[in-house]
């Protein structure tokens, strides 16, 4: 278990700022930050990776200390055993894509193999380029790559997936999913996505001017009312998120749309010709419900 209590004064659009955050991430556990700009989401990550040092508190992984303000323990970040992706990729742009995760690997032989890494992030043909000229999608790829080829104890990442189109997101989703089962390896992310905190996150903590104000799984974060409470006339737009048959013949989904979940249940000749990952639009108008495929 990931324990930490840490405070830390910053500023905001609104000035003075003091972000408190108490926290338990169980070992294996996968927990998203959620919330607007500002919050203090990426100064959490940092603090817990050693890369910002809070004004007070503690953190332990472990039962090792990794800082504590009164006995001045400060654990450096090369000793937390943490993979961190950046906003900004952070990756060396003299180094080619295969150097780039060589070099992290290092002495690293348990962890995934570099071989598998540059296949499931489709990296393969671009193995021999630099960073300069790759896409901003392919340099998160590469990114989320060698932060795993070390197979931390925590793995960090700040919103990773957001450059990337939907497929390619998807595919991450599970491979990220897969590695962390097979490693149990703790993830801890950033995302203003509903649809990828939903398929991706354990849990969610939501957080607002510096401090945790809610917290469950996606379901009790973000599942809404329903858009018609008073009316018979309403349209949802968003992703597709889950399609399941029930007992009753039909099926019950599951739609992101803004910040929020919708579930409905619906016939299943309603539901035949889209798929979970699917752009739709389900409107009713005077009980006369259609769906359709948008994208």
């Amino acid at each position: 278990m990931i324990r930490a209590q840490l405070s830390k004064q910053l500023r905001d659009a609104e000035g003075k700022m003091y972000l408190q955050v108490d926290l338990a991430i169980e070992k294996g556990e996968r927990v998203a930050l959620f919330g607007p700009s500002g919050a203090g989401k990426t100064s959490t990550l940092r603090m817990l990776a050693g890369l910002m040092e809070p004004d007070a508190g503690f953190i332990e992984a472990h039962d090792v200390c990794w800082y504590d303000s009164k006995t001045k323990v400060r654990l450096k970040p090369g000793k937390r055993n943490i993979g961190f992706v950046f906003q900004d990729f952070a990756l060396f742009p003299n180094m080619t894509v295969l150097e780039n995760l060589r070099f992290a690997q290092g002495g690293t032989k348990n962890g995934p193999s570099i071989s598998e890494l540059l296949e499931v992030m489709e990296l393969g043909a671009l193995q021999h380029r630099l960073p300069g000229v790759l896409s901003g999608g392919q340099q998160q790829r590469v990114a989320v790559a060698r932060a795993l080829v070390t197979e931390p104890d925590m793995l960090m990442l700040d919103e990773p997936l957001s450059a990337l189109d939907n497929d390619t997101r998807s595919r991450l989703q599970d491979y990220l999913r897969q590695v962390q089962g097979q490693f149990g390896t703790t993830l801890l992310f950033i995302s203003h996505e509903i649809g990828e905190l939903y398929q991706l996150a354990q849990r969610v903590l939501v957080m607002e001017r510096g401090l945790i104000i809610k917290e469950g799984t996606p379901e009790q974060v973000f599942l809404g009312a329903m858009p018609h409470d008073t009316q018979d006339e309403f349209t949802v737009t968003g992703v597709l998120l889950k399609k399941e048959f029930n007992m009753e013949g039909n099926f019950t989904i599951t739609i992101a749309s803004q910040s929020r979940l919708q579930t409905f249940v619906v016939h299943q000749e309603w539901v035949a010709e889209i798929e979970v990952g699917d752009q739709i639009q389900f409107s009713a108008v005077l009980s006369d419900p259609k769906i359709m495929k948008i994208s």
